[in-house]
């Protein structure tokens, strides 16, 4: 997501307002030096190739981790990892199969994509791709919020195949929001310097309806899984603190609660800087009403630079999975070793009991 380099489409139809060319000023030249200082090809092609490389080694390390494990709950949480997983590598693999040809071949969009239809191809992606990691770090921790603090409620234990359908739905719930400009809610529109699309920062009635929706929903997701990951870790705390309950089996719990907290502090950094930008953009416009035509130059460059913020999320994301997991951790501090379970310590329980607790 968000690339950037540089050449400009028809300068004729970058002057219609009406097209999805006319949102930045698109006629304004860059040389050669100013160009190379926004991207390079190469740099572009090798961030590409890291992003999509580390995806594919976490869902390696997921699919591998999930064959051996029985617990119901740890295996719902990996199904939501290996959605996000998912997603980020087909938001990579896609934003840059249209991007980075663009860097080598110079294609003149106006020419191209005279009816838009790449370009809001585009920014279906650069939202759909968007938004669904923030939505599902959100589901995610819900589901942990639920486990950690109603553990032995029927209703918190989740299949593998209800966890791939709540997936599903996060995936269907942003395809339907990524489609709203395709269906008059707004309109994708070419970004500065004329190498990606996006939503359009201007005040007018259907873009600012639909920027505000996707910013405040993105807060919204992010805010959900502040609250929730800050319960399930105080409540986590206080097990462990708990003499009476110190030989409970905790050491997984904690291991999804470090990997979850580190993918929300992935997203606040790598998002809430591009989702505060544009609610103040479009709140600072709404004086200007439809007599904004085209988007200040400052703005424009903020914009790029907040996209490529949110780029390193999905790069960031398969780290977190990769580096916190307890075979990492204890290699790296040998004290964290894994507490006798309460199966292992009443081995004479019902076997009912038995099997609930080994679900849970």
């Amino acid at each position: 997501m968000g690339w950037g380099d540089a050449e400009f489409p028809n300068v004729s139809l970058a002057a219609r307002p009406d097209t999805c060319f006319g949102v930045v000023n698109l006629s304004t030249s860059l040389n050669e030096t100013q160009k190379k200082a926004i991207a390079s090809p190469w740099f572009s092609t090798a961030f590409g190739l890291i992003g999509l490389c580390s995806n594919l080694f976490a869902l390696y390390v997921l699919l591998s981790s999930s064959r051996k494990l029985t617990s119901r709950s740890r295996s719902s949480f990996l199904v939501f990892l290996c959605g996000l997983v998912v997603t980020d590598f087909m938001g990579l693999l896609v934003t840059a199969s249209v991007i980075i040809p663009y860097h080598f071949i110079k294609f003149n969009w106006a020419e191209v994509d005279p009816s838009c239809h790449l370009c809001n191809f585009l920014g279906f992606s650069m939202v759909f791709f968007g938004q669904c990691p923030l939505l599902l770090g959100a589901t995610m921790a819900g589901e942990r919020f639920f486990g950690i603090n109603h553990p032995f409620s029927r209703s918190t234990s989740i299949s593998k195949r209800r966890a791939w359908s709540i997936v599903g739905m996060v995936w269907g719930f942003s395809c339907l929001l990524g489609l709203l400009p395709v269906l008059g809610l707004g309109r994708y529109t070419l970004q500065y310097p004329g190498s990606w699309c996006f939503l359009t920062l201007l005040p007018d009635t259907g873009n600012a309806i639909f920027c505000l929706l996707f910013a405040l929903l993105g807060i919204f997701s992010v805010v959900l899984s502040f609250i929730f990951n800050t319960v399930s870790v105080v409540t986590l705390c206080r097990v462990y603190h708990d003499r009476e309950s110190v030989q409970r089996r905790r050491d997984s719990e904690v291991e999804m609660m470090v990997q979850l907290v580190g993918i929300m502090i992935i997203a606040t950094i790598c998002w809430m800087p591009l989702l505060i930008f544009i609610i103040q953009t479009i709140l600072q416009q709404l004086p200007a009403g439809e007599r904004a035509r085209t988007l200040p130059t400052e703005t424009q460059k903020l914009l790029l630079i907040y996209i490529r913020m949110v780029t390193w999320n999905q790069i960031l994301d398969p780290w977190v999975y990769i580096l916190f997991r307890r075979a990492v951790l204890q290699r790296v501090h040998p004290g964290l070793r894994a507490r006798p379970s309460l199966l292992s310590l009443y081995p004479v329980l019902n076997p009912s009991l038995r099997r609930k607790l080994a679900q849970e």
